[in-house]
């Protein structure tokens, strides 16, 4: 168990890598005074939640699989040393 904890801190240290610049890059275009139609039309019929919520089950998933992953590799590495 103390093996996986440096390995979590890492996987998300990893996921907070590469989410930071793609939040930053959606964070400007929000602020951008020319506003597309289209977000401005999602947010009026209320999809832009259907948006939020399909990018936050994708994320949710891809860090249930590494932590999944990270647990099955703790376990193949203590049957390796016994």
């Amino acid at each position: 168990m103390k093996n996986s904890l440096p390995k979590l801190r890492a996987a998300l240290l990893l996921l907070l890598t590469l989410l930071l610049p793609v939040l930053r890059v959606a964070a400007q275009a929000t602020a951008a005074p020319d506003s597309p139609e289209m977000a401005d039309a999602l947010r009026q019929s209320g999809k832009i939640y259907v948006v939020v919520a399909v990018i936050t089950v994708v994320l949710a998933g891809l860090l249930f699989f590494l932590i999944s992953l990270d647990r099955k590799l703790s376990r193949l590495e203590k049957e390796v040393k016994e």
